[in-house]
């Protein structure tokens, strides 16, 4: 039997080799339960039925940021997807301020448009002349696929 020197007793001690991994799993059991709740509520935005188009697909510029989206209702309202009012209804000179500064703080920033199909034309146009009085070069109107049939 081997002997250890220098501490006295000359008893063997062996390493530990297990580790308890219950504190581990309780940690990320709390942290799944905490974000099974908060995931639903980032899920944020304007509901609105966009019409559908065949179009191609936009490339966003990753450098410049997400873009600045104004979203019309089928009752009339916009609202912008970003900002301290973000998904909030908005007036058109509220509107026009935020944008502003939005388009000073990240220029170059892609401007779209999201119409409900119900809305009337009027309104979208009133989103887009917002936008461009705010200082957004180019405005783009967004839609969605088609829905493809199963063949």
């Amino acid at each position: 039997m081997a002997q250890v020197t220098g501490r006295g007793k000359g008893r063997l001690r062996r390493p530990m080799s297990q580790i308890n991994v219950v504190p581990f799993i309780d940690v990320m059991l709390v942290l799944l339960i905490i974000f099974m709740i908060t995931a639903p509520m980032l899920q944020q935005g304007v509901e609105v039925d966009l019409p559908e188009a065949e179009a191609e697909a936009l490339e966003m510029d990753q450098r410049v940021g997400e873009p600045i989206v104004v979203t019309v209702t089928a009752a009339g309202a916009m609202s912008l997807n970003q900002g301290p009012l973000a998904n909030e209804p908005l007036a058109g000179p509220e509107l026009i301020e935020l944008v502003r500064d939005l388009l000073a703080a990240k220029p170059g920033v892609q401007t779209y448009v999201r119409g409900d199909r119900n809305v009337d034309y009027g309104r979208v146009m009133d989103a887009m002349v917002a936008l461009q009085i705010a200082g957004a070069g180019r405005v783009g109107l967004l839609t969605e696929p088609p829905a493809r049939d199963a063949d």
